[in-house]
Order: structure tokens, then sequence, then C-alpha cells
């Protein structure tokens, strides 16, 4: 398996575009998922000058078989500097480490802190805690 990291810098054009991103994202993120354009949002801000982030892909067989993307959130000591909005493995492969190899690789790529949003009964909480994650918080938001 192959980890490929797509940044501002190493640039947006390759076999993997932005479609084939979205559709795996949308796909194996099942009811934790959001809109593909919502998800493809993601993916532009992380192209959008003065804002920024990852994407990272693991590859095999060329084919994408977990995804991940940061966005940078401009901000810092009061507020993470990036967050985690996105990561997905396809069903057939969970539980082969595919997950926890992207995370790490987001770690090792993002400079600052990382925050991430996660519902309660989601299994993938597990391998967050197991990275270092801490919930010191409890989130609330106003919908309008």
């Amino acid at each position: 398996m192959e980890i490929l990291l797509i940044t501002p810098q190493t640039g947006k054009h390759t076999i993997y575009n932005d479609n084939k991103i979205v559709s795996f994202l949308y796909e194996h993120l099942d009811q934790y998922g959001d809109a593909k354009e919502a998800i493809q949002k993601c993916i532009d801000y992380v192209f959008t000058p003065n804002k920024g982030g990852l994407i990272l892909l693991a590859i095999e067989n060329n084919e994408i078989v977990g995804a991940t993307i940061i966005n940078k959130t401009g901000m810092s000591a009061y507020i993470p500097e990036n967050i985690l909005v996105y990561i997905a493995v396809n069903k057939n492969q969970r539980g082969k480490g595919v997950g926890k190899q992207i995370m790490q690789k987001a770690i090792e790529n993002t400079e600052g802190d990382i925050a991430l949003h996660v519902e309660k009964d989601n299994p993938a909480k597990f391998l967050y805690e197991k990275m270092g994650f801490s919930n010191p918080y409890l989130e609330m938001r106003l919908k309008k």
C-alpha cells in the first residue's frame, strides 16, 4: 500500500482527481458523511490561498482504499491549527490498519495541533483515542 500526500505544494492534479476522492469519501463515510458538495468544498479549501491543508490517500492496486482531509483553521493557541474533517477506509479494508496508517501520516505531515469531531457511537473513536486524541470539551452548536 502506498500513501499519497496531496498539498498545495505538491499540486492538485493527480490521477486521483477530486471526483474520485469525493466519490470515495461519500461512499465510505457511511452515516457519518456529508453531501458530495460539502466534501468538494473541503477539498477546495485545501487549495485556497491563505487557507490550506492536506489530503492523504491510501492506494492499493491503483484504487483508493483510504482517505483523509485536514483543513488549516488559520488559528492557534485558542483553537487548534488544523481540523481533521474527513477520514474513511474502504469497507473491505477495515480492521487492517489502513486508518491508523493514514492517521499517522496525517499527524506527521501537519504542523500544530489537530482537532476532529466524532460522534460518540462511531467505532473510529477508539482509533482516535489510540492515536492520542482526547475529549477535553463538550461541543455545543446553535443551528440557524
